[in-house]
């Protein structure tokens, strides 16, 4: 017999996006809708598919069209990962610069705990070559799935099942336990990723206007900044200090500069 949920927990787990980047293959997508309502979940966005609607999402996706019909088709990461508290994204190597790491059973332990709070993304990149490095950035943390690694290559529905697997799981221990992962370490609510965005292109117009990043040759110190607050991961009130700090060092600048002109015309 199937583990059914409590109607509050479903509606739970329905806060938790499964975001797919530029998918090739409408197959993939059907597949990924029939992996995503196995376990319950509904919530898909799709940025920029190659080819959707297509008949054969439909045809992979057997009895789980309502998944489809639900999709929500947008241009951007950006715009499919707005308004969400905590973003993470598949990674399936290492890069340069490592990113705060997740195990897939910690990755939806955490997803559970936190959709109490805020809506949870979970990105997956493209087919051939996963998420860009930029992309990578805009996530929390990255989650990657102990393959073999002499065939370490998994098909896109083949993920979403492991992973949409580890969040039901975190959801029926949940019900089973009475415990879960804690998410009580919070007076605010964390920062949501397009407050984030905001501020990361702030921080890096006054990095630029003071004379620590050169424009033409930011190496990658934006990166590790990133990736700094991501592990931090601030709240809303430490946000908006840190965006007044940033103002008010522009403001010193500006009128440090008007007061230097101002004396340079009374010569």
């Amino acid at each position: 017999m199937a583990d059914s949920l409590a109607p509050e927990n479903s509606q739970r787990l329905q806060k938790i996006r499964i975001v797919l980047v530029n998918t090739s293959h409408p197959g993939n997508i059907g597949g990924v809708a029939r992996a995503m309502k196995n376990m319950g979940m509904a919530s898909l966005y799709l940025v920029a598919p190659k080819e959707y609607p297509a008949d054969k999402a439909v045809w992979r996706a057997s009895n789980a069209v309502d998944v489809l019909d639900g999709a929500v088709v947008v241009d951007t990461l950006d715009e499919a990962i707005a308004g969400c508290g905590l973003v993470v994204g598949t990674s399936a190597r290492d890069r340069r610069i490592p990113w705060p790491m997740l195990t897939p059973r910690e990755c939806g332990e955490r997803a559970w705990a936190e959709a109490e709070e805020h809506d949870v993304a979970l990105v997956f990149g493209r087919e051939d070559r996963g998420l860009t490095n930029e992309e990578l950035q805009k996530c929390n943390y990255h989650v990657h799935i102990p393959s073999n690694p002499e065939y370490s290559s998994l098909n896109l529905g083949a993920a979403v099942q492991v992973l949409s697997y580890e969040m039901r799981l975190a959801c029926l221990e949940y019900e089973r336990e009475g415990k879960a992962l804690s998410f009580d370490d919070w007076d605010m609510p964390p920062a949501k990723t397009e407050a984030m965005e905001h501020y990361y292109e702030h921080l890096q117009q006054t990095l630029e206007r003071i004379g620590f990043l050169e424009p033409d040759n930011p190496r990658q110190t934006m990166t590790r900044l990133r990736r700094l607050y991501s592990r931090v991961r601030m709240d809303e009130m430490e946000l908006n200090i840190l965006r007044g700090v940033l103002t008010a060092m522009q403001n010193y600048v500006y009128h440090t500069e008007n007061k230097l002109k101002s004396k340079e015309s009374e010569r």
